[in-house]
């Protein structure tokens, strides 16, 4: 059976920050998530199991700059990451390994100072390297793309095949960062010649139709990064094995605790949110959502510091919401320690603020929360924590919502909110069949069948509950463990 094409995406830093340049040029800068550690994990949350980072700044200064962010990257991901970027020297080279990169990229150096790069092969062994193969006008690039050799790329290749290299990294600089789509014909070429070759295509893919393509074609890999952040590739698609489903507590905080109440009413304690929070994520959770569902302007310090205290305590994934109404807002949370925000009511009354985050921090972050109830004339969206009915129709809403490039929806049914009878498998299943980001699903946990059947019957990617985690009902390993049983793919 033929190997599916290596799905590696791709994180370039500038500044620490995740980028992505245009041509190679710096003055052509896109800034997609200030955050790289965040975005690996979201890489890894998805399916993938292998990360191409590139230190810009180490290509730009001729030396590794950001080895500190590869070293946070490898400690809280589980990725086999490659490094690339800046490495000129043997204390360079060191300086990747030490920090966690299982394989680095060398371009320029293949290129000034061959000597050199043979003695590494022989030093740590080929298998620790990628032939970085930086292509302009049929000549190998070097020195960040800013210069262009006299080295034609198929004896370049060749003089390294013959040392041992088998992995390649060709990038068609005319294409970088374009969205014009891959060089096809240009790997063909080279997998002609060296079918031997473990050829990663990079450069200019656009769609998840030129990663099959590609696949096609028979070019063994491919690292993609602006079409991803985009929102042009579908994961779904690529990752025909399924994504993990995933298993979130949610912890709604008033005055410093947390709470829980039926169809968002009386409300009783259910401890404290650090403590909590600590402990889930000790337990196996996935990932934890905590909302301040008051959200005043005066307990947004309070509870803010409680984000700080929880960030510190926990290692995974952390949505924060309540009170988000414009960008600084998410600026706070994000830099308390919060991977993603969930925004409902502000989204509702000026839904640009989904293209602002977006925009800025990159789609993964944004969370839009959704809570609706079935009325007499349909699904209807609420504001206000479920206090206040608006005119917007679950389905068109959660529809412009994935339009304008929120991430994920959050939809929390009111009607079965805090009842323990089950999801809403039916609206669940709609949402999921018509919408290409994923849907966690909330409200109505009470049994672990009530689990397998919002995965099942409701098709959702991921299933919130509070109570019965809180209060000791269900336990998220026994759950993990039920739901593998009856053929659901979770982590356990």
């Amino acid at each position: 059976m033929k190997k599916m094409i290596e799905l590696i995406p791709a994180i370039d830093l500038i500044d620490g920050k995740c980028v992505r340049l245009t041509k190679g040029d710096y003055d052509k800068k896109t800034v997609y998530n200030e955050d790289p550690v965040a975005q690996a994990r979201e890489f890894e949350r998805l399916g993938f199991h292998r990360l191409h980072v590139v230190d810009l700044d180490g290509a730009k200064s001729k030396h590794v700059v950001n080895d500190h962010v590869l070293r946070a990257i490898t400690e809280a991901t589980d990725l086999v990451v490659d490094f690339g970027g800046g490495i000129k020297t043997e204390e360079d080279l060191e300086k990747a390994f030490r920090a966690g990169a299982s394989m680095v990229t060398v371009g320029s150096i293949a290129v000034t100072h061959p000597d050199l790069f043979l003695s590494w092969i022989d030093k740590y062994g080929a298998d620790k390297f990628i032939l970085g193969a930086d292509v302009r006008n049929g000549k190998i690039s070097i020195n960040g793309w800013k210069e262009d050799s006299q080295e034609d790329l198929l004896p370049f290749l060749r003089r390294y095949i013959d040392h041992g290299v088998c992995n390649v990294l060709c990038t068609e600089i005319s294409k970088d960062g374009t969205l014009s789509g891959p060089a096809t014909e240009l790997y063909r070429r080279i997998m002609a010649a060296y079918p031997q070759l473990h050829l990663i295509a990079s450069g200019g893919v656009a769609s998840t139709e030129d990663i099959t393509a590609l696949d096609a074609a028979g070019i063994p890999a491919v690292v993609f990064g602006k079409a991803y952040y985009e929102g042009r590739i579908d994961t779904n698609r690529l990752l025909p094995r399924g994504l993990a489903k995933r298993i979130i507590p949610c912890l709604d905080v008033k005055d410093g605790e947390t709470v829980k109440g039926t169809n968002f009413v009386n409300l009783r304690s259910a401890g404290d949110p650090v403590e909590l929070g600590k402990a889930y994520s000790d337990a196996g959770a996935d990932e934890l959502v905590f909302l301040d569902i008051t959200a005043s302007f005066e307990g947004r310090k309070t509870f803010t510091e409680m984000v700080e205290r929880v960030a510190r305590e926990i290692n995974i994934p952390f949505t924060v919401g309540g009170g988000i109404n414009e960008l600084k807002d998410v600026e706070r949370l994000l830099h308390a320690g919060a991977d993603k925000v969930s925004v409902n009511s502000a989204a509702l009354r000026h839904p640009q603020l989904i293209d602002e985050i977006t925009n800025k921090f990159g789609s993964q972050v944004c969370v839009c929360a959704i809570d609706a109830r079935l009325d007499d004339d349909g699904w209807h969206c609420y504001v206000k924590g479920g206090r206040e009915r608006t005119e917007r129709g679950l389905f068109e809403w959660a529809k412009e919502v994935a339009d304008r490039g929120a991430g994920e929806i959050l939809f929390t049914s009111m009607n079965h909110d805090g009842t323990k009878n089950g999801f809403a498998n039916e609206a669940l299943a709609q949402l999921s069949d018509e919408l290409p980001i994923p849907i966690i699903a909330s409200g109505g946990a009470g049994t672990r069948e009530h689990f397998r059947d919002v995965f099942v019957k409701g098709k959702a990617d991921a299933a919130l509950a509070a109570s019965v985690f809180h209060f000791g009902e269900i336990s998220i390993q026994d759950l993990k463990t039920y739901l593998r049983q009856e053929g659901i793919n979770i982590r356990l």
